[in-house]
């Protein structure tokens, strides 16, 4: 019997920003690599269901925690995609994407396989009618 998992954690560690670098920050939080843990320091380490490192793309981090999520919605389920930090830390970028010339975010991805995974139930006779909320919460 598989056991149901109805949360996971997944974490992000984002690169040092330009002014960063320029004022000789160092990075403090590591991916280890292989794994899903992430090292604070020389010896502190945390295990989540996914971590992702600085150079993880969009792509990545949407297949790996947000794809099956889709996939189980369209099937009649209900999904929540919560991403928490403190500012600066890339929760808007991580769900919004960058520049245009950028890979899209979660939320681009999200909408264009809700529609794509429908369009394919369509041709079975299936309707649907979809809500979508979208809340982005500041200095609370």
């Amino acid at each position: 019997m598989t056991e149901e998992v109805c949360v996971r954690v997944a974490v992000r560690v984002r690169p040092l920003l330009p002014k960063e670098v320029l004022h000789n920050h160092e990075v403090c939080v590591r991916v280890v690599p292989e794994s899903a843990q992430v090292m604070l320091g020389s010896a502190r380490l945390f295990p989540f269901d996914h971590a992702f490192g600085p150079t993880a793309s969009q792509g990545e981090v949407y297949e790996s925690c947000v794809q099956p999520l889709v996939e189980s919605l369209v099937d009649g389920h209900n999904a929540t995609v919560f991403c928490y930090g403190q500012t600066g830390s890339g929760k808007t970028y991580t769900l919004g994407g960058g520049n245009q010339d950028e890979e899209g975010g979660i939320i681009d991805c999200v909408a264009h396989d809700v529609f794509s995974f429908l369009e394919k139930k369509r041709s079975d006779g299936v309707k649907a009618t979809v809500h979508v909320s979208y809340m982005e919460l500041h200095m609370e």
